[in-house]
């Protein structure tokens, strides 16, 4: 009889995966509770301009690239993974520097103060809670 037990990492694969989607929904979640409260609530038209022409920043919009931008900071985690021992702070390096770039976006496009200050606070948002959850999820 084989008494030896079998490494738990498999078991570990699929939680991991379950928190790294629900970190992505999560931050998703928020970014359109974010532009609810900005635009159909306090009456923020948050427009951008882009060469010339002017256009407003949709729920869709706001949904759609919140939710890429978190399958892409969760894809780069797991390459990290599989070529570093350091994922963990490389990874959290690149998000702070993707934020700070993603910032310039609504600071030279934003169509007036109030649409700057809400682009500026839906990134903000999107970062406060997709980095810490998905941080947490980095292998040690």
């Amino acid at each position: 009889m084989d008494t030896t037990i079998a490494p738990a990492v498999p078991a570990a694969r699929p939680a991991r995966r379950r928190d790294r989607a629900l970190a992505v929904l999560a931050t998703t979640a928020a970014t359109l509770t974010g532009w609810v409260a900005a635009v159909p609530v306090a009456g923020v038209d948050p427009v951008v301009r882009t060469g010339g022409t002017e256009q407003s920043v949709t729920a869709v919009a706001v949904g759609a690239s919140t939710l890429l931008a978190g399958l892409a900071a969760w894809a780069l985690l797991a390459l990290l993974e599989r070529f570093t021992a350091r994922a963990r702070a490389a990874w959290t390096g690149v998000a702070g520097l993707v934020l700070l770039v993603s910032l310039l976006g609504p600071l030279g496009g934003g169509a007036g103060t109030a649409a700057t200050l809400t682009l500026v606070a839906l990134h903000l948002v999107a970062a406060a809670v997709l980095v810490p959850l998905l941080r947490r999820t980095a292998r040690r």
